[in-house]
């Protein structure tokens, strides 16, 4: 029943990213969702791709790092600029065997946070267990906070991540109902994302899976995520829209 049923999130949520759009990111790391238009030996040509009918907007190759085409092809101009490191911050080699986190860490961290509403609708056993036990009608608000942990991505594009996102249920029926989402996911190039963890609520403990993805603009992450916690004869299923900004 499970790969069924994540196959049909899969499906779902392809539809939300079948515009192709380019990535290009600068020298100083920033993203920006682009349709390419002209690159000329000293400049790139483009238009925002939530905004394909606004200015051209032209900037210096020099300034870009990378172009991360909708076909999955890249481009690379050159590596990002990096500071020279004072002579005071250089530490050291440990002495001893060389063990895991003794090497430089090869990616930051990269922290975003932002507000998540949307409805859960449960269903089968679960639903009647709900209104029977604790008079909770089969359909229910949603309202919470997302924290994600982007731990590396790797050059191809692909992400990993670790979200914590807690909600709240129930208040249009004057119900509080709490819940904790603990996520192991990994994010695409073209922003299609899946993860995998434990569902916590006072009441029961199981197994949430979630597909989604992200639409960004102006410097802003709007998130769509569909997730399916399965158990006692039947699943809870939720739809969560919201926004997140990076938070350092």
């Amino acid at each position: 029943m499970l790969p069924r049923i994540f196959l049909v999130l899969i499906s779902f949520l392809l539809a939300f990213t079948a515009h192709a759009q380019d990535l290009l990111t600068k020298q100083n790391g920033e993203e920006i969702q682009v349709k390419v238009l002209e690159i000329t030996p000293s400049e790139v040509h483009y238009k925002r791709f939530d905004y394909l009918d606004g200015p051209l907007i032209i900037v210096r190759k020099s300034d870009v790092f990378m172009i991360r085409y909708a076909n999955g092809s890249k481009e690379v101009f050159g590596k990002p600029t990096a500071a020279p490191t004072p002579l005071s911050s250089v530490v050291p080699p440990a002495s001893g065997p060389v063990v895991p986190g003794d090497e430089e860490p090869a990616f930051d961290e990269v922290h975003l946070g932002g507000p998540r509403i949307g409805f859960t609708v449960l269903t089968g056993g679960i639903a009647n267990k709900a209104e029977t036990q604790y008079h909770v009608k089969p359909f229910l608000t949603q309202f919470g906070w997302q924290f994600e942990t982007r731990l590396f991505r790797l050059p191809n594009g692909t992400a990993g991540l670790v979200e914590i996102v807690p909600l709240i249920a129930g208040l249009e029926q004057n119900k509080f109902i709490p819940s904790l989402n603990a996520l192991i996911g990994i994010r695409g190039p073209k922003g299609l994302e899946f993860g995998l963890g434990p569902n916590l609520s006072p009441v029961s403990a199981s197994i949430a899976l979630a597909v989604g993805t992200s639409f960004r603009s102006h410097g802003i992450n709007f998130p769509v995520n569909l997730a399916v916690v399965p158990g006692n004869g039947g699943a809870r299923f939720s739809l969560l829209f919201g926004f997140n900004s990076r938070r350092n």
